[in-house]
């Protein structure tokens, strides 16, 4: 009984932070809509029927059944309207500062949570009395690896690998990790003297070591230098980090659009809140249990990554998303001329149903995983 009342708790957790990010992204086209002068008809957080709705003002607030998405209905947003008010009848960039505010708001609560996360949730590591950032600047490495024969150094920078900028260890571990031959082609800022210097360093080799069960994974052979946590370095840590983040989240969309990830591997809602509720139910363990923020840390990195998703995705020129608003406000801005409204509203109409329906075919494919399991 006990345990079946924890797991309820953690699915309400996991759709009330799934909620919280959808809220987020249409607060941020609700605010600027209002800033700019665009009649709002209707701010609704979640899908389906109503279950309580209060009108203020021009616009009705209502609270749906299904916690999976939400909107902000304006007046004149997907048909013409005589309203001055409306949202087609503002001037361009204010409609294209309404369309990139959601995902903007995506990456400005994905900032704070790094924020909290950085500054109050960072595990310390081995051997430290305090949490620290690790940088991407070699302080060891074992002069009997293959990274070191291949050139490696103490003291060494790493700025790209295989021609991708790094700019913390997330981007480091990211693409170490997703090679199978354990080869790669560096490019180091290292110390000389009283200079800098750039050097390239080809097929630098790192040693792969195989599991029990015959998985292969690559040995680093090298430590970086820690980051002392101050004000400053968390701010500059978090900038960074959204942006590995970003990056990451970036190169997983293309993944997915090119084919190389299956039906079976993507997650819709309800697979996403069952990897939600597993991560809170990890973070309570970790601080009730082993008095250690690990599992805390991991929960902040979890949402971050899915608010970074949400706002990256809904920037896809796609129909129906915010994407395929702002390239149609795009080709109105270089054109000076808009689509005709009813062509617009055809395209994202068959958008939004395409999206619906892969919704609905990604839905029974988390059901069905979880059953099996």
């Amino acid at each position: 009984m006990v345990h079946a009342l924890v797991f309820i708790l953690e699915i309400l957790v996991a759709i009330l932070v799934f909620g919280v990010i959808i809220v987020v992204h249409e607060a941020g086209h609700f605010a600027v809509a209002k800033w700019t002068g665009v009649r709002v008809n209707e701010f609704s957080v979640g899908m389906g029927p109503k279950i309580v709705q209060k009108q203020k003002g021009e616009t009705m607030y209502s609270l749906r059944w299904f916690p999976i998405g939400g909107y902000c209905a304006m007046e004149g947003e997907d048909e013409d309207s005589d309203d001055p008010d409306a949202f087609s009848n503002k001037p361009c960039w204010k409609r294209i500062l309404v369309v990139v505010a959601g995902a903007t708001m995506n990456f400005v609560m994905a900032f704070l949570l790094l924020l909290v996360a950085l500054g109050c949730c960072l595990p310390a590591q081995s051997g430290e009395e305090k949490p620290s950032f690790s940088s991407v600047t070699l302080s060891a490495i074992d002069e009997t690896s293959p990274a070191y024969k291949s050139g490696l150094r103490v003291g060494d920078t790493v700025l790209r690998v295989d021609g991708k900028r790094i700019a913390t260890d997330i981007d480091l571990v990211m693409i170490l990790q997703s090679d199978e031959d354990g080869k790669f082609d560096f490019v180091v800022r290292r110390p000389n003297g009283d200079k800098q210097e750039k050097v390239a360093l080809e097929n630098v080799q790192f040693r792969l070591v195989e599991a029990e069960d015959g998985t292969r994974y690559l040995s680093y052979d090298f430590a970086v230098k820690p980051i002392k946590r101050t004000v400053l370095t968390t701010l500059s840590q978090a900038v960074k980090a959204e942006y590995s983040y970003t990056v990451l989240v970036w190169r997983s969309l293309g993944s997915i659009i090119r084919g190389e990830y299956g039906l079976n591997e993507l997650s819709g809602p309800v697979g996403t809140t069952e990897i939600i509720a597993d991560a809170v139910d990890t973070a309570v363990t970790d601080v009730v249990q082993n008095d250690s923020t690990q599992g805390l840390y991991a929960f902040f990195v979890l949402v971050i990554l899915i608010s970074v998703n949400v706002g990256l995705f809904n920037l896809l020129p796609l129909p129906a998303l915010d994407g395929g608003r702002l390239l149609f406000l795009l080709i109105e801005l270089v054109a000076r001329k808009p689509v005709p409204q009813k062509y617009e509203a055809i395209v994202h109409t068959i958008g939004f149903v395409l999206l619906i329906l892969l919704s609905i075919v990604i839905a029974f494919s988390d059901i069905f995983k979880i059953i099996r399991r």
